[in-house]
């Protein structure tokens, strides 16, 4: 990864010139990365609101196809297309960071080689020398020799002129920082009499500093992504916020990943440490602004849903008070028969009756027949109901089932 490793390597040892300290150099390239990455970091955070902003919806869709994973996958994809959200965009951006502090620590833990750009060899060359010379300043783990023998090379000048490969090597490294020697280790035993020193408590307080910065950053974070939580009619959902997978994994997260951060600093050197905690505020700031601005954006399109969802009741409870004054004027509920067919037949009926009426009453005064004459041709109505004769049949006898023990 040097392709990586090689560009920080010759920025940090700039600054480190720029600045003549090489903790306020670290704290600037802190800054300067943190800045180089905002684009990913802005991606990262507005695929995250968008997936804070569908909790309610997504939800809504895992309890209604509960039993149907298929359904529930392609409601999904198509509540994801339709938001334009992209699976696990977030995440990838979101380790982009984590990819690059890798290298950061190799430019760290070899400043021999990224910082005074001597090749891998004459580091090893350079550290051989120092530890014959002096090899008690050397910790028993030789994976940070580099930082002790950077800081020692101006001392040891003339052993290492024949070695070096740029006399600015022989100018060395100082990792002094308020007093604080970045390139050391902390320790645990830092109360010990002995050892009762601020450049030993600075070393101890840089890995709580770190794993206390990261709290502070999920807490905000947190907070401000629940607050983005919205229902289908874009009112602030705090309870599904509460309840959300998000939510809970970031709880876990909020205490594995400080205590991480806490262990490993204590088996690294401090100027990780205070990498750590310097991005760390720098993230937080970010993700501060970076919150205020996308949610500008989300909350217009919160209003435009929640002025359809109110147009919609509002149009639901003009419905509601028309059927509320249709039922309150027939509360039998009793309706006249709109059928066409039977319309047309009762007014069939009707015409026909006219006619007749008219027929008769005409035949009546031309003395063509009597007012006697014209009852008796009159139908029999065989049922008793004028309006329906035929309802018991047209033979229709009431005496056919008169029993014959009655009759004798």
């Amino acid at each position: 990864m040097d392709f990586i490793r090689i560009p920080f390597g010759y920025l940090l040892a700039w600054l480190y010139q720029l600045t003549s300290n090489y903790g306020v150099a670290l704290i600037i390239f802190a800054i300067v990365l943190k800045l180089i990455l905002l684009p990913a970091t802005a991606k990262s955070k507005k695929s995250t609101m968008k997936m804070s902003r569908l909790q309610p919806r997504l939800q809504a869709l895992q309890k209604k196809y509960a039993n149907d994973q298929q359904k529930l996958s392609e409601a999904t994809q198509a509540l994801y297309k339709e938001e334009g959200v992209g699976m696990g965009a977030g995440c990838l951006w979101s380790l982009l960071p984590l990819f690059l502090l890798i290298p950061l620590y190799n430019v760290v833990r070899e400043p021999i080689t990224y910082l005074l750009h001597e090749n891998a060899d004459v580091a090893k060359e350079i550290v051989k020398v120092i530890k014959d010379l002096d090899p008690t300043v050397f910790g028993k783990n030789d994976y940070y020799d580099q930082l002790t023998a950077a800081q020692l090379i101006p001392q040891y000048a003339e052993q290492l002129k024949s070695i070096v490969g740029h006399p600015e090597t022989l100018e060395g490294i100082q990792f002094g920082f308020l007093g604080i020697d970045l390139g050391k280790i902390p320790s645990f035993n830092v109360f010990a009499w002995e050892v009762w020193n601020w450049a030993t408590i600075g070393a101890f307080l840089l890995p709580l500093l770190s794993a206390g910065g990261q709290v502070l950053s999920m807490l905000i974070s947190q907070k401000m992504n629940n607050s983005l939580v919205t229902d289908e009619k874009g009112l602030q959902d705090k309870e599904t916020a509460k309840n959300s997978q998000a939510n809970q994994s970031n709880k876990v997260m909020m205490y594995m990943f400080p205590l991480m951060s806490l262990w490993i600093g204590f088996g690294i050197p401090c100027a990780l440490s205070l990498y750590w905690f310097i991005q760390g505020l720098v993230s937080t700031a970010i993700d501060v602004y970076l919150t205020k601005k996308y949610r500008k954006i989300y909350d217009a399109e919160d209003a435009v849903r929640l002025a359809k969802a109110m147009e919609q009741e509002a149009i639901e409870a003009e419905k509601e008070r028309v059927r509320a004054e249709r039922r309150a004027a027939n509360p039998d509920g009793i309706t006249a028969n709109t059928s066409k067919k039977k319309l047309q037949q009762q007014q069939q009926k009707e015409q026909e009756a006219a006619k007749a009426a008219a027929a008769k009453e005409y035949a009546i005064k031309k003395g063509l027949i009597t007012e006697e004459e014209a009852e008796e041709k009159a139908p029999t109505v065989m049922s008793g109901i004028p309006s329906r004769p035929y309802c018991k049949g047209r033979n229709y006898d009431p005496n056919r089932y008169t029993s014959e023990n009655t009759e004798e």
